[in-house]
């Protein structure tokens, strides 16, 4: 069943070597996903299970130990995720390596000194469709008496003029219903995201959130929002739920 889940942004800049000089326009948001991985690990999970947006060479199963690296960002920075193991090469993936939403899952839990339970991570495509989504949340449930999830996933990319998106009048909107929903872990409002305009929005988080909801139901869990912001006309969300 699961017992808690973290929500997080997955911007390559989130990491401070990749963002460089930029790196203290998103000390907040650090901050609150440092935060949300405490939650993580205050509910003693026997499993954490990390959910992010993937190309086709990421999706699908990364076991623990699988490795990701910030090299196509121009730095010289590696990551593991969780602790090494000698099965968890990371053979099940096309290309062997994280992709970018699960490497910088990777960064936050080292960086947190993640040692609480086993880590897996799961790359799923952006357009997957609700239903399966919200199954694929329900399998993930039941794989262990104590599951935890971290929720990797941006909001619309389109808040400003200078977003990687242009301008959308849309996108405050349902940036601002996601975030309601991930803050008060409404499990409903969010398989009711409408994927097609998530789609137009460049919405990332999307699917994940909706494999989420699919974890949760019937959990009972309660949500808190720690951070809701559009830095670089990018929605970016932080919320825990336990």
């Amino acid at each position: 069943m699961l017992v808690a889940a973290a929500v997080c942004p997955c911007p390559p800049l989130l990491v401070p070597d990749v963002a460089a000089g930029a790196a203290p326009e998103l000390d907040a948001a650090r901050a609150a996903c440092t935060d949300a991985l405490g939650v993580l690990a205050a509910s003693r999970p026997d499993l954490l299970v990390v959910v992010g947006p993937a190309d086709r060479s990421g999706r699908g199963p990364h076991p623990e130990g699988t490795r990701g690296s910030f090299a196509g960002f121009g730095v010289d920075l590696a990551v593991r995720l969780g602790r090494e193991n000698a099965a968890g090469t990371g053979s099940d993936t096309a290309d062997g390596e994280l992709p970018p939403s699960l490497a910088v899952a990777a960064w936050l839990l080292e960086r947190t000194g993640w040692s609480d339970a086993p880590v897996e991570g799961l790359g799923v495509g952006e357009p997957l469709e609700t239903e399966r989504c919200v199954v694929t949340g329900s399998q993930l449930g039941a794989r262990a008496e104590r599951v935890a999830l971290l929720v990797m996933g941006d909001a619309s990319a389109c808040r400003t003029l200078k977003a990687p998106g242009y301008l959308d009048e849309r996108a405050a909107g349902f940036d601002a219903e996601a975030a309601r929903a991930l803050g008060t872990a409404d499990v409903e409002a969010l398989k009711a995201l409408d994927t097609e305009l998530a789609e137009e929005l460049k919405v990332a988080g999307r699917a994940p959130w909706q494999v989420l909801a699919g974890a949760a139901e019937g959990a009972g869990l309660a949500g808190a929002l720690l951070y809701d912001d559009a830095p670089y006309g990018v929605g970016y969300i932080v919320a825990a739920w336990s």
